[in-house]
């Protein structure tokens, strides 16, 4: 069962986690409190937080800085003042990028969103407009260097767990599975204690789109870069074929 993939490289990828470590925490930081407001501090009671717990490990996260956020989470009432708010737009050559983000102002938001796009020679749209091109599903990677057992057998754990898809790349293994169905078999892979690079619900392209001329790769990237700079913005997705 597998088809076409755009699995990140992961050493490349880790690379780039590890110089941006910083940001990275003070995303899942975000999430672990409002992950915590709309479900309580309790992981056995509350799924979402599970799923953040899981990616926060992923990534490095100390337990200690994970428990801290939760016990602070608990007791902030400023954590009510968060918005989710998603941008979609597109960069050059028509690129299309989706920009989620978590802010308690709106209006410095929006700012600096719209002029990252058009540093880049892109632009704002409005809601809707590049969304469709995108598939809202649930992404778990595993690296081989993790995983050195058969990949029959861990395609079938995933299956068997509900997953959608599995794929095996040159550095990893990557499963897919419906946004609904992703906690139940990201903890199964858990209880197997399979080692987990990334796990977390994301959009994925539906097709991909290269470029090719110089000043359009630069401005995008001037783009994606002040984008994934703002401490506003969670993620930031694209379909464009690196």
């Amino acid at each position: 069962m597998s088809g076409h993939s755009k699995f990140a490289n992961i050493k490349h990828k880790k690379e780039r986690n590890d110089a941006k470590k910083g940001k990275i925490f003070t995303i899942l930081g975000r999430e672990i409190v409002i992950a915590v407001k709309e479900g309580g501090p309790d992981p056995e009671n509350n799924s979402k937080l599970r799923d953040v717990i899981a990616k926060a490990k992923a990534n490095n996260m100390p337990n200690d800085t994970i428990e801290r956020g939760i016990k602070k989470a608990a007791g902030d009432s400023n954590a009510d003042n968060y918005e989710r708010i998603t941008y979609e737009g597109y960069g050059p050559s028509g690129i299309a990028i989706i920009v989620e983000t978590l802010t308690d102002n709106k209006n410095r938001t929006a700012a600096d969103v719209r002029s990252a796009f058009t540093k880049g020679q892109g632009n704002v749209g409005t809601p809707g407009c590049v969304s469709f091109m995108f598939d809202r599903k649930g992404q778990i990677i595993i690296s081989k260097e993790d995983y050195v057992s058969d990949a029959d057998d861990l395609m079938m754990k995933a299956l068997d767990a509900g997953a959608e898809d599995f794929s095996e790349e040159e550095d990893c293994y990557g499963i897919i599975t419906d946004p609904d169905d992703f906690s139940a078999v990201r903890e199964s892979l858990e209880k197997e204690k399979i080692l987990m690079a990334e796990a977390d619900v994301t959009m994925i392209p539906q097709t991909y789109v290269s470029l090719t001329d110089e000043s359009d790769k630069k401005n995008l990237q001037r783009t994606l870069d002040m984008l994934e700079d703002n401490d506003d913005v969670q993620y930031v997705y694209t379909n464009l074929d690196e």
